[in-house]
Protein backbone atom coordinates (compact mmCIF):
# COMPACT_ATOMS: atom_id res chain seq x y z
CA UNK A 1 0.00 0.00 0.00
CA UNK A 2 1.18 3.51 -0.94
CA UNK A 3 -0.38 5.27 2.19
CA UNK A 4 -0.05 9.65 2.54
CA UNK A 5 -0.42 10.44 5.72
CA UNK A 6 0.46 13.56 8.40
CA UNK A 7 3.68 13.41 9.55
CA UNK A 8 2.58 13.81 13.22
CA UNK A 9 3.98 10.86 16.07
CA UNK A 10 1.62 8.15 16.39
CA UNK A 11 -0.44 8.44 13.66
CA UNK A 12 1.33 5.17 11.88
CA UNK A 13 0.35 3.32 15.39
CA UNK A 14 -3.11 4.22 14.65
CA UNK A 15 -3.29 2.71 10.95
CA UNK A 16 -1.72 -0.17 12.21
CA UNK A 17 -4.74 -0.89 14.91
CA UNK A 18 -6.80 0.05 12.41
CA UNK A 19 -5.73 -2.57 9.92
CA UNK A 20 -5.30 -4.99 13.00
CA UNK A 21 -8.79 -4.86 12.85
CA UNK A 22 -9.26 -6.22 9.66
CA UNK A 23 -6.55 -9.30 10.18
CA UNK A 24 -3.63 -7.12 8.48
CA UNK A 25 -0.70 -7.61 9.55
CA UNK A 26 2.58 -4.61 8.61
CA UNK A 27 5.25 -7.06 7.73
CA UNK A 28 7.54 -3.38 6.83
CA UNK A 29 7.21 0.38 6.72
CA UNK A 30 9.27 2.39 4.00
CA UNK A 31 9.44 6.39 3.75
CA UNK A 32 9.48 7.07 0.47
CA UNK A 33 9.16 11.15 0.77
CA UNK A 34 8.56 13.78 2.45
CA UNK A 35 6.14 17.02 1.56
CA UNK A 36 6.74 20.50 1.83
CA UNK A 37 2.85 20.00 3.24
CA UNK A 38 3.49 18.31 6.26
CA UNK A 39 2.99 14.75 5.09
CA UNK A 40 4.71 11.79 4.26
CA UNK A 41 3.97 9.08 1.90
CA UNK A 42 5.05 5.62 3.39
CA UNK A 43 4.91 2.11 1.75
CA UNK A 44 3.63 -0.69 3.79
CA UNK A 45 3.46 -4.09 3.03
CA UNK A 46 0.66 -6.00 4.42
CA UNK A 47 -0.23 -9.49 5.24
CA UNK A 48 -3.88 -10.37 4.55
CA UNK A 49 -5.65 -13.75 5.54
CA UNK A 50 -7.15 -15.86 2.92
CA UNK A 51 -10.67 -14.59 1.75
CA UNK A 52 -10.09 -11.10 2.73
CA UNK A 53 -10.52 -8.21 0.58
CA UNK A 54 -7.61 -6.07 -0.48
CA UNK A 55 -10.47 -2.84 -0.53
CA UNK A 56 -10.53 -3.80 3.59
CA UNK A 57 -7.27 -2.27 4.14
CA UNK A 58 -7.99 0.81 2.05
CA UNK A 59 -11.23 1.38 4.42
CA UNK A 60 -9.18 0.72 7.71
CA UNK A 61 -6.53 2.69 6.81
CA UNK A 62 -8.82 5.83 5.63
CA UNK A 63 -10.84 5.57 8.96
CA UNK A 64 -7.68 7.62 10.87
CA UNK A 65 -7.76 11.22 10.12
CA UNK A 66 -5.95 12.83 7.59
CA UNK A 67 -4.67 9.41 5.63
CA UNK A 68 -5.45 8.77 2.26
CA UNK A 69 -4.70 5.36 0.35
CA UNK A 70 -2.79 6.18 -3.30
CA UNK A 71 -2.53 2.55 -4.54
CA UNK A 72 -2.46 -1.04 -3.30
CA UNK A 73 -0.94 -3.88 -5.09
CA UNK A 74 -0.25 -7.63 -4.91
CA UNK A 75 3.43 -7.74 -3.91
CA UNK A 76 5.57 -10.77 -2.46
CA UNK A 77 8.64 -10.35 0.03
CA UNK A 78 9.30 -7.63 1.46
CA UNK A 79 10.46 -3.67 0.78
CA UNK A 80 14.09 -3.09 2.22
CA UNK A 81 15.75 0.13 0.68
CA UNK A 82 18.59 -0.88 2.82
CA UNK A 83 19.13 -3.78 0.79
CA UNK A 84 20.85 -1.73 -1.68
CA UNK A 85 23.67 -1.82 0.12
CA UNK A 86 24.04 -5.37 -0.17
CA UNK A 87 23.18 -5.01 -3.92
CA UNK A 88 25.80 -3.07 -4.24
CA UNK A 89 28.28 -5.16 -2.62
CA UNK A 90 27.19 -8.10 -4.35
CA UNK A 91 27.81 -6.30 -7.95
CA UNK A 92 31.28 -4.95 -6.84
CA UNK A 93 32.59 -8.66 -5.64
CA UNK A 94 31.45 -9.65 -9.20
CA UNK A 95 34.30 -9.85 -11.50
CA UNK A 96 32.43 -9.84 -14.64
CA UNK A 97 29.75 -7.51 -16.10
CA UNK A 98 27.45 -10.41 -16.83
CA UNK A 99 27.29 -11.63 -13.28
CA UNK A 100 27.60 -8.38 -11.97
CA UNK A 101 24.14 -7.86 -14.17
CA UNK A 102 22.71 -11.04 -12.46
CA UNK A 103 23.30 -9.81 -9.16
CA UNK A 104 21.59 -6.45 -9.82
CA UNK A 105 18.41 -8.42 -11.34
CA UNK A 106 18.19 -10.59 -8.67
CA UNK A 107 18.27 -7.90 -5.74
CA UNK A 108 17.38 -4.46 -7.07
CA UNK A 109 13.27 -5.03 -7.29
CA UNK A 110 12.72 -5.01 -3.59
CA UNK A 111 15.30 -2.66 -2.13
CA UNK A 112 13.22 -0.31 -5.19
CA UNK A 113 9.61 -1.74 -4.69
CA UNK A 114 9.35 -2.27 -8.16
CA UNK A 115 8.49 -5.75 -9.77
CA UNK A 116 10.78 -5.89 -12.31
CA UNK A 117 14.26 -4.64 -14.36
CA UNK A 118 15.36 -4.99 -18.10
CA UNK A 119 18.85 -3.69 -18.83
CA UNK A 120 19.34 -2.27 -22.74
CA UNK A 121 22.56 -2.16 -24.18
CA UNK A 122 23.77 0.66 -26.53
CA UNK A 123 26.41 -0.62 -29.00
CA UNK A 124 28.17 1.49 -31.32
CA UNK A 125 27.58 0.82 -34.79
CA UNK A 126 30.11 3.06 -36.76
CA UNK A 127 29.65 6.45 -38.32
CA UNK A 128 27.43 7.73 -35.27
CA UNK A 129 25.03 5.12 -35.48
CA UNK A 130 24.30 2.67 -32.46
CA UNK A 131 21.57 -0.27 -31.63
CA UNK A 132 20.08 -0.74 -28.33
CA UNK A 133 18.76 -3.41 -27.21
CA UNK A 134 17.86 -5.45 -24.33
CA UNK A 135 20.20 -7.89 -22.77
CA UNK A 136 19.02 -8.86 -19.49
CA UNK A 137 16.16 -8.88 -17.72
CA UNK A 138 14.91 -10.39 -14.14
CA UNK A 139 12.78 -13.37 -14.12
CA UNK A 140 9.35 -11.55 -13.76
CA UNK A 141 10.03 -8.82 -16.60
CA UNK A 142 7.27 -8.84 -19.63
CA UNK A 143 8.26 -9.57 -23.41
CA UNK A 144 9.51 -7.22 -26.11
CA UNK A 145 8.52 -7.11 -29.94
CA UNK A 146 12.54 -7.87 -30.05
CA UNK A 147 13.14 -4.15 -31.83
CA UNK A 148 16.09 -2.89 -32.14
CA UNK A 149 16.47 1.04 -31.31
CA UNK A 150 18.73 3.42 -33.14
CA UNK A 151 19.11 6.41 -30.87
CA UNK A 152 19.50 5.95 -26.99
CA UNK A 153 16.17 6.61 -25.66
CA UNK A 154 17.16 7.78 -22.00
CA UNK A 155 20.04 9.93 -21.01
CA UNK A 156 19.13 11.31 -17.21
CA UNK A 157 17.20 9.41 -14.57
CA UNK A 158 13.36 10.14 -14.97
CA UNK A 159 9.66 8.15 -15.54
CA UNK A 160 8.80 6.74 -19.04
CA UNK A 161 5.72 8.40 -20.13
CA UNK A 162 3.03 7.69 -22.89
CA UNK A 163 5.53 10.22 -25.50
CA UNK A 164 7.81 7.32 -25.22
CA UNK A 165 6.87 5.59 -28.13
CA UNK A 166 9.93 3.31 -28.07
CA UNK A 167 8.23 1.56 -24.86
CA UNK A 168 6.95 -1.77 -25.89
CA UNK A 169 3.24 -2.09 -25.17
CA UNK A 170 3.80 -5.60 -23.14
CA UNK A 171 5.45 -3.11 -20.47
CA UNK A 172 2.83 -1.21 -19.89
CA UNK A 173 -0.08 -3.39 -19.60
CA UNK A 174 -1.76 -3.25 -16.12
CA UNK A 175 -1.53 0.57 -15.83
CA UNK A 176 2.21 0.37 -15.33
CA UNK A 177 4.67 2.95 -14.13
CA UNK A 178 7.79 2.67 -15.51
CA UNK A 179 11.21 4.80 -14.96
CA UNK A 180 14.63 4.36 -16.46
CA UNK A 181 18.51 5.41 -15.86
CA UNK A 182 21.09 5.14 -17.67
CA UNK A 183 23.83 3.79 -15.68
CA UNK A 184 26.62 6.55 -16.11
CA UNK A 185 29.98 5.70 -17.26
CA UNK A 186 28.71 2.11 -19.14
CA UNK A 187 26.26 1.41 -22.98
CA UNK A 188 23.59 0.42 -20.47
CA UNK A 189 20.40 1.48 -19.48
CA UNK A 190 18.06 0.08 -16.43
CA UNK A 191 14.36 0.17 -17.05
CA UNK A 192 12.40 -0.57 -14.17
CA UNK A 193 8.42 -1.48 -13.94
CA UNK A 194 5.53 -1.68 -11.69
CA UNK A 195 2.20 -3.11 -12.89
CA UNK A 196 -0.81 -1.28 -11.26
CA UNK A 197 1.46 1.68 -9.90
CA UNK A 198 1.45 3.99 -8.21
CA UNK A 199 3.79 6.44 -10.15
CA UNK A 200 7.17 7.12 -9.44
CA UNK A 201 7.73 9.88 -7.46
CA UNK A 202 10.52 13.02 -7.66
CA UNK A 203 12.72 11.54 -5.09
CA UNK A 204 12.24 7.97 -5.97
CA UNK A 205 13.29 9.64 -9.63
CA UNK A 206 16.63 11.62 -7.84
CA UNK A 207 17.31 8.33 -6.01
CA UNK A 208 16.84 6.02 -8.66
CA UNK A 209 19.43 8.16 -10.49
CA UNK A 210 21.77 8.23 -7.72
CA UNK A 211 21.89 4.08 -8.05
CA UNK A 212 22.29 3.88 -11.66
CA UNK A 213 25.80 6.45 -10.56
CA UNK A 214 27.00 3.93 -8.21
CA UNK A 215 26.02 0.91 -10.57
CA UNK A 216 27.87 2.40 -13.50
CA UNK A 217 31.25 3.12 -11.63
CA UNK A 218 30.92 -0.33 -10.39
CA UNK A 219 30.08 -2.03 -14.15
CA UNK A 220 32.31 0.23 -15.98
Amino acid sequence: MRVRLPDVPGTLGLIAATLGSVDGDIRTVDVVEHDPDGTVVDDIVVDLPAGRLADALISAAQEVEGVYVDSIRPFSGTVDRRGQVSLLAAVARRKARTEGLESLLEKLPQTMSVQWVVVLESVAEGEGAVAVRRVAASSSAPEDDGRVLHATPVSEARALTDRDDWVPESWTVMDSALAATPLDGTDLIMVIGRPGGPDFLLSEIDHLGELGLILGALLG
